[in-house]
């Protein structure tokens, strides 16, 4: 069944509609004004920005060689660096002019011509162009609020020349007069971004990258010694020392051990033989340069004592002057080294160690004591 409306109830249902209509027009017409003007105001900056900041083309690549720099706008330069065995012709830089052109000549990297030397050896050109290379690196640069900020990797830091390159940092010469042992024990060498230490021969180096540790050759049995001879090891080396023993009149020895050699039994009323040694020993030491003084070297002692009294004393060797002999105990003896010593050097000398009853001898001990002295404090 169909209901059919008076003319007024249509009337008003199509005013209705109008003010509607009306009202999505308005709405409509803001929306669209406003989006007009935010686009005025963008073009507007990108005006302003367009004509204040002029920048140069991309340079272009250069061939053998590198490009340094990444900031192209006015006033900035770039840096150009040829390849290992390549020389640059032209200029280094190039600045970035307010005419948004480069600056002089692009440059271009030539074939160095190393001339020819018979004992092998080139002018290093091609050498000096790599350290060039290592030593020079671009930074990391950022743009913010209309300025430049730029950054290196650890190493290196700004030159002072151009913000957007950075030059390696010599740490070695950084910490020259620093006391040893604080950068590098002993040698230091500076790398591109960092350093490194080196050790001289016969040593190795410590866990810390820092310190060097001698090598034992003896131990190791890395030495070229005999079988007749001893190895010793020494602060960055080894020797290999002959122990014979010694000829005393009407009186012979034979070696007891590596180290010991004891005299053969006397005639009886033989007072010559009677006054060499009883035996000697042989006793090889090594030490660093410049020890600190007085230190106490080694001990020795009697296994026993037959008399009333035991006495020490040096026989005159190269070098006595630096020791001394002390008592330490009743059967106990101790070579003292009184007077530092600068190596390289090798000093000898022998203590006597005589066995007394009621003053009279009865025996003389001896220990001749050989000390290498390292070129080196460590």
């Amino acid at each position: 069944m169909y209901v059919c409306q008076s003319g007024p109830e249509v009337l008003s249902a199509l005013r209705q509609v109008q003010k509607l209509l009306s009202a999505h027009e308005t709405s409509f017409l803001q929306s669209l004004r406003s989006l007009r003007k935010k686009l005025g105001l963008l073009q507007n900056r990108t005006v302003k920005h367009s004509s204040t900041v002029s920048a140069c083309p991309v340079p272009e690549p250069l061939a053998n060689g590198r490009v340094l720099g990444s900031v192209f706008e006015s006033g900035h330069e770039v840096h150009f660096v040829c390849s290992p065995g390549f020389e640059r012709t032209g200029p280094e830089t190039r600045v970035c002019l307010e005419s948004r052109s480069w600056s002089g000549a692009k440059p271009s990297c030539r074939v160095v011509d190393a001339p020819v030397n018979t004992d092998g050896y080139t002018d290093g050109s091609a050498d000096g162009s790599a350290a060039l290379l290592a030593s020079v690196r671009p930074s990391h640069c950022i743009q913010f609020l209309g300025s430049s900020h730029c950054s290196c990797e650890p190493g290196f830091s700004i030159s002072s020349h151009n913000n957007t390159l950075c030059t390696d940092i010599d740490e070695c010469e950084l910490f020259r007069l620093t006391p040893p042992g604080r950068l590098c024990l002993h040698t230091c060498v500076n790398t591109a971004g960092s350093f490194q230490c080196q050790c001289p021969a016969g040593y190795r180096l410590g866990r810390d990258s820092r310190s060097c540790h001698d090598i034992d050759e003896c131990v190791r049995a890395s030495h070229n010694c005999s079988s007749e001879q001893v190895c010793v090891n020494t602060y960055g080396g080894h020797r290999c020392e002959p122990v014979d023993c010694p000829r005393f009149r009407n009186a012979t020895y034979i070696k007891t051990s590596p180290l010991r050699c004891d005299r053969n039994p006397c005639v009886q009323g033989d007072n010559s033989c009677l006054q060499a040694p009883v035996s000697i020993n042989f006793h090889f030491m090594a030490v660093v340069s410049n020890m600190s003084a007085p230190t106490v070297l080694f001990r020795l002692s009697a296994a026993r004592v037959l008399g009333d009294e035991l006495r020490f004393g040096l026989l005159g060797k190269r070098g006595v002057q630096h020791f001394s002999v002390q008592r330490a105990g009743r059967q106990t003896g101790q070579l003292v080294l009184v007077k530092p010593v600068q190596g390289p050097a090798t000093l000898e000398v022998d203590i006597e160690m005589s066995e007394m009853e009621r003053k009279v001898l009865l025996g003389r001990y001896v220990t001749k004591v050989t000390l290498f002295v390292s070129p080196y404090s460590f």
